[in-house]
């Protein structure tokens, strides 16, 4: 039987794939000025936040500087600062901020993982990156049952969604399109397991900067969120 522990161990420990084994380490060596204080994860980011939470967010990959440095999803880049600080608004999280591992942030019905584990050059990862990392997503999704929104940050996270949805049991689910705010039911032979597809733009330094992504923007994808949770 799986289970969380083995499931860790094989995510950080994983050199499947060469590309972004060599890139992960080179920004762990080469690092940013700075974080030249920083002794940087360099490793495959685990997931985290509530394993019994009912909403599960999936992100596209470590930022080189970001998760890559601090070793959690979402934290210490200015991705994280706008994902965070939504979920605290939004009775996910208890605290707005995400600077380091054992900064004192917990989540609430809420975990955060990922469709690419390694920070990869360009913020890019390939094809077959991404085919190779979605075993990891594919073995959180049978661990938590529970699960009632997919929350998909960015079209490639989205897109990978789709892909492991199929596999997991929804073969039948056509090809869906992508936009902030678009929701899609899955089917269910129950209700009261209805379980729920939401995209959203992802909260990258681009978009938020640009204005194609805001606070009222993810805000709004939240309050979607709750309404079908609560």
């Amino acid at each position: 039987m799986d289970t969380w522990e083995a499931l860790t161990a094989e995510v950080i420990g994983c050199c499947a794939c060469p590309r972004l084994v060599a890139w992960r380490e080179q920004v762990a060596r080469d690092k940013r000025r700075a974080y030249r204080d920083w002794n940087y994860w360099g490793r495959p980011v685990p997931s985290f936040g509530d394993r019994a939470g009912r909403l599960l967010i999936v992100g596209l990959a470590p930022g080189a500087h970001g998760a890559n440095r601090t070793g959690r999803m979402f934290t210490g880049d200015s991705s994280g600062d706008t994902l965070y600080a939504a979920l605290c608004r939004a009775g996910f999280a208890n605290q707005p901020t995400s600077q380091h591992r054992d900064d004192g942030l917990m989540l609430t019905d809420a975990f955060v993982t990922a469709v690419a584990r390694c920070a990869p050059p360009g913020n890019r990862p390939t094809a077959e990156e991404l085919n190779t990392c979605r075993t990891y997503l594919a073995r959180e999704w049978a661990l938590m049952p529970q699960i009632r929104i997919v929350l998909a940050l960015g079209q490639i996270a989205f897109d990978g969604c789709q892909r492991l949805l199929r596999e997991m049991g929804y073969e039948d689910l056509p090809r869906l399109q992508f936009g902030h705010g678009l929701h899609y039911s899955l089917p269910s032979s129950s209700p009261s397991e209805s379980r729920h597809l939401i995209a959203s733009y992802h909260p990258s330094r681009q978009n938020t900067q640009t204005g194609r992504l805001t606070p009222a923007m993810l805000d709004q994808v939240f309050a979607l969120v709750r309404s079908f949770l609560d």
